[in-house]
């Protein structure tokens, strides 16, 4: 039990992990008061958007793409390795895209954030979440074009057993399976709540 607890930890993982438990508080004080307010106010549900369907099998793909991308890069399949961290990075893009195209559908709908408490949390919190998004795409860019830069074998596998860089990938990884988990949880409970 002692060495558990006077066990050296890696500063940045331990950083991510307060940072995202920090998020994980945001957005639960975020459904508490969605909750609240439907409880106590006239509530006008809506059916979610149809992108926001599509937007979330985007989003459970490119966890999946980059955990291959994670077991490419450890089995030193560098070349499987570019093309699924690029992939995650283009799903990632995508998802930001298809929530963007799930408001415009919200606003053909009449659902505005002036009109609507139900859309205007929907917005809010999906757009918040969005910006947890850009965070993950913005490092998984930065991931890709230094895949990229590795041209031979010999420069990837020189990368690859670099201790930080393994710590990049592992916190990229990390941070991306997070917000991707959030989404899902997001989704589910706007599709429990809502009505």
């Amino acid at each position: 039990m002692v060495n558990i607890i006077t066990k050296r930890r890696e500063p940045f993982q331990f950083m991510l992990y307060l940072g995202m438990l920090g998020s994980a508080l945001i957005f639960a004080l975020f459904t508490f008061v969605y909750i609240a307010r439907k409880s106590g106010d006239i509530w006008a549900g809506f059916g979610l958007p149809r992108m926001f369907w599509i937007s979330t099998v985007v989003i459970v793909i490119s966890s999946f793409t980059l955990q291959l991308a994670n077991m490419a890069f450890h089995r030193e399949r560098f070349a499987q390795w570019k093309w699924l961290t690029g992939l995650t990075l283009m799903l990632g893009i995508a998802f930001v895209i298809l929530q963007y195209t799930g408001w415009k559908e919200m606003q053909a709908m009449n659902v505005l954030l002036s009109n609507n408490t139900a859309g205007a949390f929907i917005y809010v919190i999906s757009g918040v979440h969005i910006f947890h998004i850009l965070g993950g795409v913005f490092f998984l860019a930065v991931t890709f074009i230094n895949a990229l830069r590795r041209t031979t074998y010999v420069d990837a596998f020189v990368y690859s057993v670099n201790p930080p860089n393994r710590l990049r990938l592992k916190l990229v990884t990390l941070y991306w399976h997070f917000v991707d988990g959030l989404w899902v949880y997001l989704f589910l409970f706007f599709l429990y709540h809502h009505w």
